[in-house]
């Protein structure tokens, strides 16, 4: 047994069991050792951004986390916008980042790179495996640290040399280290700042924005006490039945109006909203100005409890606080995103899971599917676009027999095209939507929110996305993946309903 059989090893003794991987040199004995280790579930991703943010999306769904393999700095380096966007999920992914040998590195070979600074900012933990008997101690360090609380990405560095070389270690076990309660004084303090506030309100985030903690936040509803949640969650149960908290508006001026006369904002799984971006003459904090920020449960404690606590300490009532079944009939003519909202309402199934990366299409999917069948959004939550399609193939991977339906504009699907590959190799049941408006539409909107102007002819180089059109239906077919195009909301309809019937991978191009 060498140390890539002991990594294997204790990975696989921890359920560890799928690992999203683009290879190189320095790790083939890690993939020989796969031959001998079939318990471990091994996929290919043509480009290491779709191997982070597939394992992104396991780990926000299996809330255990994959392992990503990846090839020296440079790999590392191709994934970090979707590992950015796992460490502001609190995503647990185990990053193992295979380096040159320990004295081969002197030399300054031409891959050679400092992967300890690259991988420092989005890993919570990162070590080297500099020998062979150090590799289970360390992999089960990585492991536990993933978890956190409140979890993240971690960086276990696999020299050549250490993966190669001998070792009788046995595989390390290790758990998952329990999230803090609230201290009960806190939740009663809490209660009683509630109590004598003249404008309350709530804002969740995190696990607090999960099935349980949704459920409480219900309860705390029923009080008259307005609850909102982060602009964009790792994970969220929606749809009827379910009870959706307002979402924090992405524009902080509207975000601002909506807390007007809060004077008491309390937190639970996460931290006091900012501005996403700063704008000339407006405000980074929009916790209003003379409004007291009370934390309930900080990301790292149990939201969830803390929330059922201050519900019973208010005497909230347990009731049901979702929105009914409801969905709208047939859309038709042109294709926009109301019509296309519609349709996924319509025809979206119970437990579906949607990955959603379309930016300016989103928000009316969203209102559209507040009444749909019950189903789950993993959000957008570090800003870094193109994470729909590679989250959803880890999505449908920790979820089999659930539908998974990826929501992306076009621009940010061009940052990760190679996940459709995946996903046909794979063949995994995920339907793709990308809504075309030869565009990066929000920019347009942010130059003029910035006062930087309208787009002139130069700046519109740079914003637009039709010269030449992408054929979004042609690049999935010459990756696997059966495609159609619809440029009518009845096209869109009937496409998107005969995909929720039928099994495997599929995209829909809809030209806006």
């Amino acid at each position: 047994m060498n140390g890539a059989d002991a990594l294997l090893d204790t990975l696989l003794a921890n359920g560890v069991s799928v690992c999203f991987a683009n290879p190189g040199t320095s790790e083939m004995q890690f993939v020989s050792a796969l031959d001998r280790r079939p318990a471990m579930r091994s996929v290919l991703c043509l480009f290491e951004g779709v191997a982070t943010g597939a394992a992104d999306g396991f780990g926000r769904m299996a809330k255990a986390p994959a392992c990503t393999l990846l090839h020296l700095g440079p790999g590392y380096g191709n994934g970090i916008a979707n590992l950015h966007n796992a460490r502001r999920a609190f995503t647990p992914i185990v990053n193992v980042v295979g380096d040159h040998a320990t004295y081969h590195r002197k030399y300054d070979a031409p891959l050679n790179s400092d992967i300890q600074t690259l991988v420092g900012p989005n890993s919570i933990w990162a070590r080297s495996a500099d020998t062979a008997d150090s590799v289970g101690r360390l992999t089960a360090e990585a492991i536990a640290a993933s978890y956190g609380p409140p979890g993240g990405p971690v960086a276990l560095l696999l020299p050549a040399d250490a993966a190669w070389t001998q070792t009788s270690t046995s595989p390390v076990k290790t758990s998952a280290p329990p999230r803090s309660a609230t201290p009960a004084d806190r939740v009663s303090d809490t209660a009683k700042m509630i109590r004598s506030a003249r404008k309350p309100a709530l804002l969740i985030g995190g696990d607090a924005c999960l099935a349980e903690g949704l459920r409480e936040a219900g309860r705390i509803s029923a009080r008259g006490i307005p609850v909102f949640c982060d602009t964009f969650v790792a994970r969220q149960p929606r749809g009827a039945t379910v009870f959706s908290p307002k979402r924090m508006p992405y524009y902080a001026e509207t975000a601002l109006a909506e807390l007007e006369g809060v004077d008491l904002l309390v937190l639970a799984g996460t931290a006091a909203p900012v501005a996403f971006f700063a704008y000339p003459d407006r405000p980074s904090d929009l916790v209003p100005s003379g409004c007291r920020v009370e934390v309930l449960a900080s990301r790292s404690e149990n939201a969830i409890q803390a929330l059922q606590e201050l519900g019973d300490a208010l005497e909230a009532p347990v009731s049901e606080q979702g929105n009914a079944f409801d969905v709208s009939q047939e859309p038709r003519g042109v294709a926009s995103t109301a019509a296309c909202g519609a349709s996924i309402a319509r025809h979206l199934p119970e437990g579906a899971i949607i990955c959603d990366d379309s930016v300016t299409s989103g928000a009316a999917i969203n209102a559209a599917c507040l009444t749909a069948a019950p189903h789950e959004v993993l959000g957008l939550t570090g800003g870094a676009i193109g994470i729909a399609m590679p989250m959803a193939i880890g999505a449908a991977i920790a979820s089999p027999g659930r539908k998974v339906i990826a929501l992306s504009g076009d621009g940010s699907a061009m940052y990760t095209p190679q996940a459709l590959w995946t996903m046909a190799r794979e063949a995994l049941d995920i339907t793709v939507v990308v809504f075309a408006n030869r565009s990066y539409r929000i920019l347009h909107m942010e130059m003029k929110r910035t006062g930087a102007g309208g787009a002139g002819p130069a700046a519109k180089q740079l914003l637009d996305l039709g010269n030449p059109v992408i054929d979004w239906a042609g690049l999935a077919k010459g990756m696997g993946v059966s495609a159609f195009r619809c440029e009518t909301a009845e096209q869109f309809d009937a496409a998107f309903e005969s995909a929720m019937r039928e099994s495997g991978p599929k995209l829909i191009e809809v030209s806006l």
